[in-house]
């Protein structure tokens, strides 16, 4: 008899809807580049099925997880350990296994100042606005703080919750922050460095872009989006217009899945061959 295995690791997704996730496409295309017969599913858990479904992954040996919406900040609560950072993001989208438990991480914030590095991006001692202060904003706040970011101004139309965020920076990190309520078009200082895109205002079908100013947009500002479909949004081509240098989505969306991947299998997958796949996916020319 054959000594062959026919069981495969699986990694899933929780997620209502879940349709919709791309992760499946850069994750096959890293399968495939780490020589790895895995599958990667998304998996449509509703809200109350989601104790269940951490229950699932320990009961199958599912080797990990990514977590999407409307569950990262209701899982915390079914899991063994949370990573130091995700606790103060508050949010996690990872759940790998450590020592028999499951653990969460929060790979989004991650993924951003990971790409940042590889386009060679200075964060420390610069001054970041971001606009939007949902899951995306909290996780890339808080890694741009705990990389030594100078200065962070928060943006976002509920004041309470941008203020939330910022006293948990100034209390754990060196960076100073404060928050702005969105009122009208958003007037950008002329001393900021970076100006980030974390709400989903410009995400396919939508054309929309944020409301703010953009003829107060200087030509050193660095104008990013952490949407990745598309990767060039109508935000990042009002930037370019401006002669700002633009810095998309898509990188972090691939860079937070090569950090999960790690977290999963120990291996580092690369970064081209899952961008390809994405660009290939969204029809970026």
């Amino acid at each position: 008899m054959s000594d062959k295995s026919y069981r495969k690791e699986l990694i899933t997704c929780l997620g209502m809807p879940i349709d919709e996730n791309p992760t499946v496409i850069a994750m096959d295309a890293a399968f495939k580049q780490l020589g790895l017969d895995y599958i990667y599913n998304g998996a449509l858990v509703a809200p109350e099925n989601l104790s269940h479904a951490i229950k699932g992954l320990k009961a199958l040996n599912i080797l990990g997880s990514n977590v999407t919406v409307p569950h990262k900040i209701s899982v915390m609560a079914h899991l063994d350990e949370i990573d130091p950072d995700a606790a103060l993001i508050g949010a996690v989208n990872t759940i790998y296994r450590k020592d028999g438990k499951l653990c969460g991480a929060n790979t989004d914030g991650k993924g951003f100042v990971r790409s940042m590095n590889q386009a060679n991006l200075v964060i420390e001692g610069k001054h970041f606005v971001i606009l939007g202060t949902g899951g995306a904003g909290k996780a890339v706040a808080v890694e741009l703080a705990l990389a030594k970011a100078g200065t962070i101004t928060l943006v976002n139309r509920t004041l309470s919750k941008a203020q939330a965020l910022a006293a948990v920076i100034e209390a754990n990190t060196a960076t100073q922050c404060t928050a702005v309520e969105w009122r009208g078009p958003y007037v950008v200082a002329p001393e900021a460095d970076f100006l980030i895109n974390c709400t989903d205002i410009g995400l396919y079908p939508d054309a929309n872009i944020p409301n703010i100013d953009y003829d107060c947009l200087q030509e050193h500002l660095v104008v990013c989006d952490v949407i990745p479909n598309p990767p060039k949004t109508q935000f990042l081509k009002m930037g370019e217009k401006k002669g700002c240098q633009i810095f998309d989505g898509l990188s972090m969306l691939v860079n937070q899945g090569i950090i999960a991947l790690h977290l999963w299998t120990g291996l580092e997958a690369d970064v081209e061959p899952m961008k390809n796949a994405l660009q290939l996916e969204f029809q970026e020319d």
